[in-house]
This record gives C-alpha cells, structure tokens and sequence, in this order.
C-alpha cells in the first residue's frame, strides 16, 4: 500500500488555536495511509520580491517542505473575513520566485473552526480564491465549516461529538481519494527549481 504524505498548515499562531485541535483531530481520523507533518510559518520574514534572488533559509525550508509533501491541507481560522497574515505570508513565499510555485498542481484540501456558527466560511472562501491563483488541485467537497467548542474537542485530538467525529473522517477520506485521483494524472516530479 501507498503512503502519502500530507503537509498541513496552521493558520494561527497562538499557543491555543483552536485550528491547530482540529487539526490533530484530523491527523488522529485520516486514513492509515496518510502521513502527516506541520509545515511550520511562525518565523517567517514578511515577503517581498527584494528577496527573490537570494531567499532566506526560513523560506527555503518552507519550499522543500512543500515539495517534499504530496498533498497539502490548509487548517486555518478567519480574521476580519479572511485568512491569517502569518498563512498569506507563507503563501507568497512559497508561491515566488516567479516560474518556481511550489504549489503548482498540489493536491490540497481547505478546512477551519471557529466559536462562531459559520465556521470560517469567508477564510475559506479568501483562501480558495488565492489557492486557485497558485493552480493548487483543491478538493472542492465536502465543504468543511467547522464550528468549535470545548466539549466536543476536550484536546489531544479527541472529538467527542459522533457525527461530528463521522463527518471528519469522512472528509479526511474523501481528501485521501482526492489525493489519489489527482496524483494519478499530475504525478509529483521531483524539481530542485521549486525546492529552491
């Protein structure tokens, strides 16, 4: 059986997210052949072009991760109606120098939680628009809004919920299929161009 690894990614940067919770309730339902790794963007610069013909190792670092990964998944809460600051910024470095995108025909999958009942709706919605303009593969559904509490995700990656625990590892099943369907017919080349 085939093993694919999974890059995620944080949104938040607090030492509490609730999205970083979801996502180890997601890594705990995956399917067995999934393997995961965060792809971390805490330390970071802020981007500019300045950068394009010398990129800082943090950067580096952050497109072998990505090329290195078969798949990606975006976990990510909703500021002001959009994503994160720290999540775009790890976007436009990872997506530059111009002709070296890492994300380029990924597989990826877009999900996030919040206290609030619509779960992230307008990040994702933001997020999906900027994915799509990085040509990242993007499992378009099930759609995933998320809406947290502390009882049904008690921590550790404990869901405690059944139907939500149910519609979780159906989605991380669908995205595994996903995953599958699309490396089919976009195969992962390796390319020390997009490592760079």
């Amino acid at each position: 059986m085939s093993t694919y690894k999974v890059g995620y990614f944080v949104g938040s940067l607090s030492s509490t997210s609730i999205n970083r919770e979801l996502a180890r309730a997601l890594v705990r339902l995956a399917p067995g052949d999934l393997e995961f790794g965060e792809i971390p963007i805490r330390d970071l610069p802020l981007y500019s072009p300045d950068f394009d013909a010398d990129y800082p190792p943090e950067a580096l670092g952050l497109k072998a991760a990505i090329q290195g990964a078969d798949a990606v998944m975006f976990v990510t809460p909703e500021y002001n109606r959009s994503i994160p600051g720290a999540l775009k910024n790890a976007i436009d470095w990872a997506s530059r120098p111009w002709g070296q995108n890492s994300f380029d025909h990924i597989p990826a999958a877009v999900i996030g939680a919040s206290i609030g009942q619509i779960g992230t709706a307008l990040a994702q919605q933001s997020l999906r628009a900027v994915l799509s303009f990085c040509n990242a593969r993007q499992m378009t559904a099930p759609e995933a809004y998320i809406q947290y509490t502390p009882a049904i995700f008690p921590g550790e990656g404990q869901v405690t919920d059944e139907a939500t625990k149910t519609f979780l590892s159906s989605y991380m099943s669908e995205f595994r299929d996903h995953i599958v369907r699309v490396l089919t017919v976009l195969p992962r080349q390796p390319d020390l161009a997009r490592a760079r």
